[in-house]
C-alpha cells in the first residue's frame, strides 16, 4: 500500500531507523515502536505507518509483545532506502 501523502521527514526518519534494524514493534492492532530500546517520540506517525503497511513485526508474538520491526517492499519504496522488504 503506498500512502496517500508525501511523507515528512520524521516519518522517514523512522523507515530508516527501522530498515537499519534498530526498531522493534509491539504485538497489538495499535502496534507501539520503539528505536533504540526507547518508545519512539512520535507514536501516531509509527501507528500511521503501522496501519499504511509500510511497516511490520518480523514474527508473531503474545499480545504485547516485542517483536523486531521490518519494513515492507512499500516500505522500502516509500522510504526510497535499501532495506529488508518482504
Amino acid at each position: 500500500m503506498i500512502p496517500d501523502h508525501e511523507l515528512s521527514h520524521r516519518e522517514l526518519a523512522i523507515l530508516r531507523a527501522v530498515a537499519s534494524g534498530r526498531a522493534e514493534i509491539t504485538c497489538s492492532s495499535e502496534p507501539d515502536l520503539f528505536i533504540d530500546g526507547l518508545p519512539c517520540c512520535d507514536q501516531y506517525a509509527a501507528h500511521v505507518l503501522a496501519h499504511r503497511a509500510l511497516i511490520v513485526q518480523v514474527q508473531p508474538g503474545p499480545l504485547g509483545h516485542r517483536v523486531r520491526a521490518r519494513l515492507t517492499a512499500a516500505g522500502v519504496a516509500a522510504a526510497g532506502v535499501v532495506g529488508e522488504a518482504a
